[in-house]
């Protein structure tokens, strides 16, 4: 079974998410919201072909929408790499092409540590 990471970024990404679900709506609301998220997770875990390449962001990048929001992934080996999450209203070309080189530049860091624990 594929594994998956979440990078710094991501887990800041979602703790935003999260915060900002309680504040406009509710607990029980970010509390569900935040869910379809894990339910996303173990989904891209068995089924890591669900992610998608779009070639007008990025030739490397791999893409998922839960409800509102995207994950940014990065696949390495056989593994996915939540990147960040970005929300669909916003200019998600230019804010994934000025992100690009440090999204997979923190992959290959999280990739590395990995590999070193390992050892």
């Amino acid at each position: 079974m594929t594994r998956l990471f979440l990078t710094r970024r991501a887990i800041e990404d979602f703790a935003a998410i999260e915060a900002y679900s309680i504040q406009a709506w509710s607990r029980r609301v970010a509390d569900d919201y935040l869910a379809k998220f894990e339910a996303a997770f173990e989904l891209l875990q068995s089924s890591p072909d669900l992610l998608r390449r779009k070639r007008e962001f990025s030739g490397r990048l791999l893409f998922y929408r839960v409800e509102k929001h995207w994950l940014v992934c990065d696949m390495i080996d056989d593994d996915v790499y939540v990147l960040t999450v970005k929300h669909g209203s916003m200019d998600l070309p230019t804010r994934i092409a000025e992100l690009e080189p440090q999204l997979i530049h923190e992959a290959e860091l999280v990739y590395r540590r990995i590999v070193e624990d390992r050892s």
